[in-house]
């Protein structure tokens, strides 16, 4: 029978997870810190370690030396209970990594997507194998697998809608075929919505429960948490405001239909895409063949340089200005390769024109979440939903 509110096995399990979480936490701890850091009394902290070490759950590792008295000895997450893999997809292909289930990367692979007749399925196996054959693993050590793609998956229908780019991610039993593939639940998600919750544990965004991430890149879209929870819609596209109509731009026609092209035609990312920024500086003599050069060549040119800067970051603050003006976020962050690449200088232009075109005042931050935050929120996403699974010792 299940344990109700209040029960000692409800509690103990209670305090399992506790002292498990404060292990993924701070890493190895003695008995005596463990206690500290739960409340638990010694004795208790004892029994709560015992049990957990006979589940498995934890192992001992090394000792404490070094101080007066005897050495205390030190305990730790049991790494190898299980592992997760956390991927990440476009149209060049699918990069996957395994972790064990304290978070420690242990394999990585790239499968590039150069053999046509390859669906979704067989590309993403063909990415986790690679990524376990490289920590030594078998596909039985796998526990579960997320997956962040351009897009977004409609609940009504499990179709993957507003990535016509990714023509061979479209069979309505996605979900259905990635699961069988490898032999674990699956769960695709949008890849700015896992950038925002890297953003959140680990970048600019700690600590807020109300913020907008803006993604500008290849493509655009946004990622809009409010009171702590992402927002998702009715069709799981909310966010998709590289479609938004905006002055200046070509209206988006067909945007999720698979032959429309990347951009679906119109909206806010033919301003601010890294195609526009490359177009943009050319429009002031400055060649290059990526917005981050691009980018980087403007700043290097008084004159036209500023004014590349100026242009883009009117154009983004212009986009904002509509987001902003609805959701009133806290603080907006500004993320990916072309928002990065303007840095700093970038950022204040946004924010100066952004003050006389929005009535709310939101805090303005570039992305601290250091390499791939696509690929870290997927990591922390898949890592949050096995642990719920293997630390419930109820």
């Amino acid at each position: 029978m299940a344990g109700t509110p209040g029960t000692p096995r409800v509690l103990r399990a209670m305090n399992d997870r506790a002292a498990l979480d404060l292990l993924v936490a701070h890493g190895p701890l003695t008995r005596t810190r463990l206690g500290e850091l739960t409340g638990l009394s010694k004795p208790t902290a004892s029994q709560l370690l015992a049990r957990l070490e006979a589940a498995g759950l934890v192992r001992r590792t090394g000792s404490v030396t070094g101080r007066p008295g005897p050495s205390a000895q030190l305990y730790e997450i049991e790494p190898g209970i299980a592992h997760v893999a956390a991927l990440t997809a476009g149209p060049d292909g699918v990069t996957a990594l395994v972790a064990d289930i304290a978070g420690t990367v242990v394999g990585e692979h790239h499968a590039p997507a150069e053999r046509g007749d390859d669906g979704a399925a067989e590309l993403v196996a063909r990415a986790v194998d690679g990524a376990l054959a490289a920590a030594g693993l078998g596909r039985d050590a796998l526990h579960r697998t997320v997956i962040g793609t351009p897009g977004a998956l409609d609940p009504r229908t499990g179709l993957l809608r507003y990535a016509p780019h990714l023509p061979h991610w479209r069979s309505p039993a996605l979900l259905d075929e990635l699961a069988e593939a490898l032999g674990t639940p699956v769960v695709v998600e949008n890849d700015v919505n896992l950038a925002a919750v890297a953003e959140q544990h680990e970048g600019a965004a700690r600590g807020c429960g109300n913020y907008v991430l803006l993604w500008a890149d290849e493509g655009v879209g946004a990622a809009v948490v409010l009171g702590g929870t992402l927002l998702r819609g009715a069709t799981g596209g909310a966010g998709e405001i590289g479609y938004m109509p905006l002055p200046g731009a070509p209206l988006a026609r067909g945007g999720d239909d698979a032959t429309a092209g990347p951009d679906g035609g119109g909206g806010f990312q033919m301003l601010v895409a890294a195609p526009a920024v490359v177009e943009l500086a050319r429009a002031h003599g400055i060649e290059a063949r990526t917005a981050s050069e691009a980018l980087a060549r403007a700043a290097a040119r008084p004159g036209a340089g500023d004014d590349v800067h100026a242009e883009l970051g009117r154009r983004l603050a212009v986009g904002l200005a509509a987001v902003v003006a609805v959701v009133d976020p806290e603080l907006v962050v500004l993320s990916g390769a072309v928002c990065r690449a303007g840095g700093e200088r970038l950022r204040a232009m946004v924010e100066a024109e952004l003050t006389g075109l929005a009535l709310p005042r939101p805090q303005l931050r570039l992305s601290a979440v250091e390499g791939r935050p696509v690929l870290a929120g997927a990591l922390r996403t898949v890592l949050a939903a096995a642990r719920e699974a293997v630390f419930d010792t109820a």
